[in-house]
């Protein structure tokens, strides 16, 4: 029934399309120079969620289509961003144009302020949110001054030598998406973009369907598109409809103070939040500084709607009556640092939870953060609050197509190569397939790999090689300064704790010492036997080795190998060993 109502509203020249069989693509081919063609290099996006950044070259020219952050996996200890790694482009800077940007999400601007360090002479496109979002990123790295950035409208072309792009509209679950259609002398590329199609979104600007048709009737050589949701059925659920939900809890909340927690970037989330809160007469209090950050912005740029009037400071929260009062805060992923994480855990400074709350959490999980947001759901129950979340109302819907919006660009754009991206490899796969059964030919669809080459010129298309791909990782001001040595070295000590054995060795051939420090792996007070019989096994090393010809490395790597040994047997645990030994001179 749901899918029923949700096709009822694609307009009937979509739906002709849709319902037109899958066929194979007839466009005629335009003859080209044979010689030349195009390349189009993924350094990020594929196989992952996140650091998007995908490299297009013809001759002598280089356009790069955005530059987005991944979050550190489970086992990168103590690393806060990943972003790609860039030094396939080192030596051809004087080549690149031009870096365009599809919108202002984080896997898509958050390695900007990175990639400027190396080529900050580089035009970087966007529309007016995507470069405000941008602009107030880079003033936090102290590189505004550096960037050079240029604000595109809707079907603004942009030449940059031998490329031109053009920005196209669509809807996203963020305002001022875009597509780009790429065109140099090798070819014609679609690139989608983050996408899906709304044709009632919050803002009134719908996906420009109409444009993407002429687009695919002038013949597109190549379509990169977005298959996050490629394994889902169906077509995604208008942003609007949030909206409708938000004012049915809020009436169902209408005796408590309503705590809204969703994704700072989503301005028509966040305008329906405040439209709710206007029609119920309450006051909206903000809390978490990316929220306060991208609302200032969009809100200044007019993308937001509301009277400042509206708005109170954090702080007086507390002299307004729960049901006077909607709050608005980031952690719908249960971010540890986030400000829903602080008062689920009672730590929030000016908030505490209590039984006179009415939670909405407006976001479904991002894979892996399952487990840590259904620890904040349950914490925020036992302080006494209702919790509504995914699953038990409509409080979100996607910003990425599903299978048959995914088969309506197809239908539309009629590639004569399809190469999906954006997406886990599985999510690639089924993309691929839908691409076949709308009528691209197996071999004319390419899944790739980062750092893979795709290589287009005419009739032909084929994986021509791989280049320098990776990530590079980010620990507060250190860019690429850990790698796998450090990360594994984190690993162990994480699971296996620190041992330290202190000892100095004198010129007389006396010893002062072993002493040991243990972290992380035995409490010391605890443990006086296994620490003194493992100083006993260094203090025999230590005196075969007393003849006044010291060896510091064959004493070191005896310690180590003598204590490994004596430590596994004893706990089935290896710590880390580190030996330090001191020469005290007379």
């Amino acid at each position: 029934m749901q899918e029923k109502k949700q096709r009822n509203e694609i307009k009937p020249e979509a739906e002709a399309v849709l319902n037109h069989p899958p066929r194979k693509n007839t466009q005629p081919m335009k003859k080209k120079n044979p010689q030349i063609g195009f390349k189009v290099i993924p350094l990020g996006g594929l196989g992952e969620i996140g650091k998007n950044f995908t490299i297009f070259e013809c001759e002598d020219d280089i356009v790069i289509v955005d530059c987005g952050i991944k979050f550190p996996d489970g086992d990168m200890y103590g690393i806060d961003l990943v972003i790609p790694d860039f030094s396939y482009l080192d030596d051809k800077a004087d080549r690149i144009r031009g870096l365009f940007i599809t919108h202002g999400h984080e896997d898509h601007i958050g390695a900007i302020p990175y990639f400027i360090k190396k080529h900050a002479h580089v035009p970087i496109y966007g529309t007016r949110l995507t470069m405000g979002l941008l602009t107030n990123k880079l003033v936090e790295h102290g590189l505004e001054k550096k960037a050079n950035l240029n604000v595109v409208n809707y079907r603004s072309v942009i030449t940059v030598k031998g490329f031109s792009v053009e920005f196209v509209v669509t809807n996203h679950s963020i305002a001022d998406s875009a597509a780009l259609y790429i065109r140099c002398k090798g070819g014609k590329i679609f690139h989608t973009g983050d996408f899906k199609i709304d044709l009632t979104p919050v803002d009134s600007q719908q996906i420009d369907l109409h444009r993407i048709a002429q687009i695919g009737r002038e013949g597109v050589d190549l379509l990169v598109a977005d298959s996050t949701n490629a394994e889902r059925k169906g077509y995604t659920p208008s942003e609007s409809t949030v909206g409708e939900s938000f004012l049915t809890l809020f009436a169902s909340g209408s005796k408590k103070r309503i705590v809204v927690a969703t994704f700072a970037t989503n301005i028509h989330r966040i305008q329906q939040i405040f439209d709710a809160a206007k029609f119920y007469k309450r006051k909206v209090a903000i809390s978490g500084r990316s929220m306060l950050n991208v609302i200032q912005v969009a809100k200044e740029l007019k993308y937001l709607k509301f009277k400042d009037n509206i708005i109170v400071e954090l702080k007086d929260i507390n002299t307004h009556l729960p049901e006077q009062m909607v709050l608005l805060t980031t952690g719908s992923q249960g971010e540890p640092m986030s400000a829903l994480s602080r008062m689920a855990s009672g730590e929030h400074r000016q908030l505490k939870i209590t039984k006179d709350d009415y939670v909405i959490i407006s976001a479904t999980p991002i894979p892996g953060n399952e487990k840590t947001v259904g620890n904040i759901i349950s914490d925020l129950m036992k302080l006494g609050a209702d919790v509504i979340y995914q699953g038990s109302s409509d409080v979100h819907v996607s910003g990425h197509a599903c299978q048959e919006e995914l088969k309506m660009i197809q239908a539309l754009i009629k590639p004569r190569n399809f190469m999906p991206v954006h997406g886990e490899f599985r999510m690639l796969m089924k993309h691929a397939q839908l691409s076949k059964m709308m009528g691209v030919p197996e071999d004319h669809i390419f899944v790739l790999e980062n750092g893979e080459v795709l290589e287009i010129s005419g009739e032909n298309a084929k994986v021509a090689g791989t280049v320098q791909s990776g990530v590079t990782l980010i620990d507060g001001l250190g860019i690429g300064d850990v790698g796998n040595i450090v990360l594994k070295d984190r690993k162990k000590l994480s699971e296996d704790g620190l041992f330290i054995v202190v000892a100095t060795l004198n010129a007389d051939g006396t010893v002062s010492g072993p002493d040991i420090v243990s972290r992380g792996f035995v409490y010391m007070r605890e443990s006086e036997d296994l620490l003194n019989n493992a100083k006993e096994i260094c203090a025999k090393v230590l005196k075969a080795h007393s003849d006044n010809t010291y060896d510091y490395n064959s004493i070191k790597n005896e310690i180590k190998t003598e204590l490994e040994k004596f430590l596994y047997d004893k706990t089935k645990r290896r710590p880390m060993i580190l030996p330090i030994l001191m020469y005290l001179k007379k």
